[in-house]
């Protein structure tokens, strides 16, 4: 059973910076190598649906417009970590930021929906506050 660990959460005032990181365990070599491993940040606020914020997927990145040119993704392979580096945060922001994974052909078209992903983490709270 594939594990996903996040860290990296906290309280932050409007502007400041976090980064989020994502710990995979247990994966098999082959399938955390594969081009076809998709690995993505959702976030979920009180009151709303999880959505998604960005997304690592054969070679490429993906960002939600909402986050594009302040957040970034990156993923380490040789560590088996996915990381979310977010500047210039917002107070809405603030969530339970998840990290997510799958193994699927062609699962980066479909990388921003939650219906994608069969491995998720416990998830870490960020905080944003005016």
């Amino acid at each position: 059973q594939v594990r996903l660990v996040e860290s990296g959460g906290g309280s932050v005032q409007a502007e400041g910076s976090l980064r989020l990181s994502c710990a995979a365990s247990r994966y098999r070599p082959s399938d955390y190598t594969s081009p076809w491993l998709c690995m993505a940040w959702f976030r979920q606020a009180p009151g709303k649906e999880r959505e998604a914020v960005a997304a690592s997927a054969l070679g490429n990145t993906f960002y939600a417009d909402s986050v594009a040119g302040r957040f970034t993704i990156s993923r380490d392979n040789a560590k088996n970590t996915l990381d979310l580096q977010m500047n210039s945060l917002q107070p809405e922001d603030t969530a339970v930021y998840y990290c997510a994974a799958v193994t699927q052909v062609g699962c980066s078209a479909t990388w921003y929906r939650t219906s994608g992903y069969n491995y998720w983490g416990q998830g870490t709270q960020v905080t944003v506050s005016s």
